[in-house]
């Protein structure tokens, strides 16, 4: 790797020792405030032997939006090995809880730099991988909201809306032609006006009807295994929680915190919350159980890409691809 891929290497690692810092502060605040003893007293309780599923439950959510990820690298004619890209994708796990989650795009940038494909094709991926997620976690909430809280739909609904025109104005030439061209008129777009139709034309790729399914399948799939996991949660702490209620409870909660980084402070409230009233629980109870479900879920996965990214330069050791300058189109910078 060059010395520009491994300064951004040094500076995706700092931003996870931060997060990793900061999450340990805001959840020992958030105990504290909630009741340091009544909630080290329901974790002292939990059935620790049923962890361990929850947390294959979450791996099976990383495998399949791995799945999904290789699968758009192929579709778009990206030619890299399982192995590498299953690095990245696995780094990339630690980049949700970057500032403004512009570490997100460690992903397609590596991408990039490692088989000399443009970041105008990758970035596409990463798109339609994010997108596809908060269409799934749109249905599983959806399925389920008017039962469990009728007067919240518009907290669904709306960006259920944005999402549908958003696809209504991508499968459209025309429409996405006109918006293109209203782009290029703005100041200092005009140059990177082919870059943004190679994208858009990657993006469609990507959000056709065919891919399109299959890829929100795999994320109702990936998502449905850590609703799952929060059902054994609950029943490690005794408490008596149906799939369908979790589903709903995991689903919302992770829409709620989608403007957040990794839905940090955000999702956990709104885990805590709804709960209580939907599930008929104690507030230690709920606080124990939001705690053990985004350890299990966000910070599992911040742990194994922060391991991934410390491994980095024995994982993507060859350096870049064959004719990609260090300064050309892989050397976009990412981040601040």
């Amino acid at each position: 790797m060059g010395r520009s891929d491994q300064d951004l290497i040094r500076r995706f690692r700092r931003w996870v020792v931060t997060a990793l810092a900061a999450g340990v502060l805001l959840y020992v605040g958030y105990s504290v405030w909630a009741g340091f003893a009544e909630i080290g007293e329901q974790l002292s309780g939990f059935r620790w032997g049923l962890y361990a599923p929850v947390l294959l439950l979450t791996l099976g959510n990383y495998a399949l939006r791995f799945a999904k990820w290789h699968w758009l690298m192929r579709l778009l004619g990206v030619r890299i090995s399982v192995r590498e890209d299953a690095a990245i994708f696995t780094a990339g796990l630690a980049m949700v809880i970057s500032p403004a989650k512009a570490g997100e795009l460690l992903k397609p940038y590596l991408v990039s730099r490692r088989t000399g494909v443009p970041m105008a094709t990758t970035i596409p991926a990463l798109v339609a991988e994010r997108l596809t997620d908060g269409i799934a976690m749109l249905a599983l909430a959806a399925f389920s909201i008017g039962t469990y809280a009728a007067d919240r739909v518009a907290v669904v609904a709306i960006p259920a809306a944005l999402v549908a025109v958003g696809l209504l104005v991508l499968s459209s030439s025309r429409l996405s032609k006109a918006a293109l061209s209203l782009l290029a008129r703005l100041p200092g777009m005009s140059r990177i006006a082919p870059k943004l139709e190679q994208m858009y034309q990657a993006t469609r790729r990507c959000l056709a009807p065919g891919p399109l399914l299959v890829t929100v399948a795999l994320s109702v799939l990936a998502w449905w295994l850590e609703c799952a996991g929060f059902v054994l949660v609950f029943q490690g702490l005794g408490a008596t929680a149906s799939l369908d209620a979790c589903t709903f409870l995991y689903a919302f909660a992770t829409i709620a915190g989608g403007a957040s980084p990794g839905g940090l402070g955000i999702a956990d409230t709104a885990l805590v919350a709804l709960a209580v009233p939907v599930l008929a629980v104690e507030r230690p109870l709920a606080v124990a159980a939001s705690l053990l479900i985004r350890v299990a879920t966000l910070w599992f996965g911040v742990l194994l890409g922060a391991i991934a990214l410390f491994r980095f330069e024995d994982l993507l050791g060859e350096g870049l691809a064959p004719g990609v300058d260090k300064g050309g189109e892989g050397g976009v910078r990412v981040g601040g």
